[in-house]
């Protein structure tokens, strides 16, 4: 399956674009770490601005193999969410435009048992089928909808 992973870093006054590129770059680095993502994750850039030295990165697209990958996608997002200082938003959007969306601020305040919880939820968001996405993030009761298919982690704990 393919992922797209967007990384906004919120409240950043001047420079944001190039907080939200350095951050999507250490996520990229963080991710490329793990054996089961090597070779799976790339940034995504658009051809530099007339005038610019060079290109910003805007995503990274993740391609995920059956078995697990998931898990370990979820895990290595919400761990280095934790390691953030500043307050960042990460959003996995798949191919159908289902998504889910994780605030580092959120991510830090939890402990152990909420963050295995959390990485187990991101992990079937991202494997599950565009209805039982939906659905299991409204049951959850955890999520909201922020448009049809979409579901904002930012209600997580």
């Amino acid at each position: 399956m393919d992922l797209t992973v967007e990384v906004t870093a919120a409240g950043v006054t001047g420079a944001g674009a190039a907080e939200a590129a350095d951050e999507l770059r250490s996520l990229h680095g963080w991710l490329a770490a793990e054996e089961e993502l090597r070779g799976r994750v790339w940034l995504v850039e658009q051809p530099p601005r007339r005038g610019t030295l060079g290109s910003v990165p805007e995503t990274l697209a993740v391609v995920l193999a059956p078995g697990g990958a998931s898990a370990v996608l979820a895990s290595a997002v919400i761990s280095w969410m934790r390691h953030r200082t500043g307050e960042v938003v990460c959003k996995v959007t798949r191919p159908d435009g289902a998504g889910v969306e994780v605030s580092a601020q959120r991510v830090r305040s939890t402990d152990m048992a909420e963050v295995r919880e959390l990485v187990g939820e991101l992990s079937r968001l991202v494997d599950s089928d565009p209805p039982a996405l939906e659905q299991g993030a409204l049951a959850a009761g955890r999520a909201g909808s922020s448009s049809p298919g979409n579901a904002s982690g930012q209600g997580c704990s």
